[in-house]
């Protein structure tokens, strides 16, 4: 009976896992394919691999919006990171009914869907552009400020801090260390594990952040990749050999911090869990 059990347990897991590895697959073989092959669904490698990709390289201008998605995510991620994990770290070792209240409307803020603040957004930011050219309406900073943090991210950082030894910041304290000086010296080492998930899940979201910079960015010299891609799509004759040739470039950064920080992410995850 066990041994039935564990025999359709495994079962299960291997279509799971078979059905979320397909698009991948089904991604890297048509990026080979021409067009027409991957209309018809050919599921075998093809030689047109160089073709495609020099076919997008003359097509588009692939380099500056890798560069722009590059800086987005970067700038993004990073500064996320210190803004979300000072937040939870504040929200969780500094205790008070008014902070509690506070928090509890940045969750509530969850439930509100992106969709809905984009009006008053692109207003916001056309109104800056009149004053502050530089950070308006068409420009990098204006992608980047929306996204600087999230709830959910507070959230994370905060329930991971849950798990963090008082004894440490109580130590910093009679050493003398400022609570800035604990937060940088004694928290933020202390939580890679926590840092590291978190970067992977912002860099991933920002990196393929799609509405927002549609609504924005209008000049192509500004467009990111998700945009770059879904020009390669609309046009009246789609070359999809091409288009998936770019989707596998757009999927190798993510994917590439994704696996050399898996350990870390894993290791983030249960202790915010936990």
């Amino acid at each position: 009976m066990a041994k039935m059990k564990r025999f359709f347990i495994y079962l299960i897991l291997s279509i799971i896992s078979i059905v979320s590895i397909f698009p991948f697959f089904w991604m890297v073989i048509s990026a080979t394919n021409k067009s027409v092959d991957v209309t018809q669904g050919r599921l075998l490698p093809g030689t047109h691999l160089w073709e495609n990709f020099q076919t997008l390289l003359e097509t588009v201008d692939l380099v500056p919006a890798l560069m722009n998605s590059a800086k987005i995510s970067i700038t993004t991620t990073v500064l996320s990171l210190f803004i979300a994990s000072l937040a939870g770290y504040g929200f969780e070792i500094f205790r008070s009914r008014a902070k509690d209240i506070v928090f509890n409307i940045l969750l509530l803020s969850m439930m509100i869907p992106f969709a809905a603040l984009m009006v008053p957004l692109f207003r916001m930011f056309g109104q800056i552009s009149q004053v502050f050219p530089g950070i308006g309406i068409d420009t990098i900073p204006a992608v980047i400020f929306p996204t600087l943090t999230t709830a959910f991210l507070i959230f994370f950082f905060r329930q991971s801090t849950k798990m963090f030894p008082r004894e440490m910041i109580e130590a910093g304290r009679i050493d003398g260390l400022t609570e800035l000086g604990v937060f940088l010296r004694i928290y933020v080492p202390t939580m890679k594990t926590t840092y590291a998930a978190a970067a992977i899940i912002t860099f991933m979201l920002s990196w393929n952040n799609y509405l927002w910079p549609l609504v924005v960015l209008q000049s192509p010299e500004n467009q990111t990749i998700p945009l770059l891609i879904s020009n390669l799509g609309s046009s009246y004759t789609p070359d999809f050999g091409v288009i998936m040739s770019a989707i596998v470039i757009a999927t190798l950064p993510t994917a590439l911090i994704f696996f050399l920080m898996q350990k870390h992410f894993v290791a983030g995850m249960m202790g915010s869990i936990k």
